[in-house]
């Protein structure tokens, strides 16, 4: 026979449990799965006027998804949360990718297993709840792409979430915009246009697996993979890229492009105008 203080103690503790994982139920959508991955929003912490959430995608082994610039081939994700309730604006943040094989010869920019695409969330209302709606569009890869159409949706509720550290280690992924000028442990030394080239010099404390990725000023640029040049000198490591890919009316001189450094050593972008 179970004492009665030990029943009150079990049933005290049972409660609390399932106070616990309503709290973390709040926190997360439903997976919303197809064949090769599974998709669902998460909530994070409020950081003033701004709601910090996520978008987590869980890929089957062997499958892949894309950056918001796919490489030599691939697809990026689309995003619509225009449904939402209470929402003025929601940014998108895309950790740094990795390159792989495309199988059709070139190399594609995106993620292997798992990825947390973080989200800045302004509400139109501070004080009032905010229910997030999102439309996803995305690819997997494995040796073919197969596209993806998944809805979820998340209530805001709450100033705190059980998920914040899970959101902040993947904004802690993103890369962090820098200027020219500013010291980090990945720079971009020196930047040049010759004829239809780009030449592109990253110095590194830790030259070893320093990758280089290009995008144009809008999306419809699909400039080329940057092609490392040999062994690094001194910590420093050279880039080639062609500028190729423009679109049929856009001209390079004066175009703005976003340089991406990714390495051991942190992930930084920096805006660069063409000469």
């Amino acid at each position: 026979m179970v004492p009665f203080r030990a029943l009150i103690a079990f049933i005290a503790l049972a409660a609390a449990g399932a106070t616990s994982g309503a709290a973390c139920a709040q926190d997360a959508s439903a997976w919303v799965q197809d064949a090769h991955s599974s998709l669902r929003l998460l909530a994070g912490s409020r950081t003033g006027s701004v709601l910090m959430g996520g978008i987590e995608i869980q890929l089957q082994p062997g499958w892949k998804t894309y950056w918001r610039t796919p490489g030599d081939s691939g697809v990026p994700p689309r995003f619509d949360f225009s449904k939402s309730v209470n929402v003025e604006s929601v940014t998108p943040l895309y950790p740094s990718p990795k390159k792989f094989d495309d199988g059709a010869g070139g190399m594609s920019y995106g993620y292997i297993k798992h990825v947390i695409f973080p989200l800045r969330i302004v509400p139109k209302n501070p004080n009032e709840p905010v229910q997030l709606r999102a439309s996803v569009s995305y690819a997997v890869c494995e040796k073919l792409c197969l596209p993806v159409e998944a809805e979820a949706e998340l209530s805001f509720t709450s100033a705190a979430s059980a998920l914040d550290s899970v959101v902040a280690t993947a904004l802690n992924k993103v890369p962090k915009p820098v200027g020219t000028s500013e010291a980090t442990p990945i720079a971009l030394k020196s930047f040049r246009r010759t004829g239809d080239k780009v030449i592109v010099d990253i110095a590194a404390q830790t030259p070893a697996g320093v990758e280089l990725f290009a995008e144009g000023p809008t999306p419809d640029w699909a400039l080329p993979v940057p092609k490392r040049l040999g062994a690094a000198e001194n910590g420093v490591v050279r880039f080639e890229f062609q500028l190729d890919g423009l679109p049929a009316d856009a001209k390079p001189e004066g175009a703005l492009l976003r340089l991406t450094v990714v390495g051991v050593d942190g992930a930084f972008e920096y805006n660069v105008r063409l000469n």
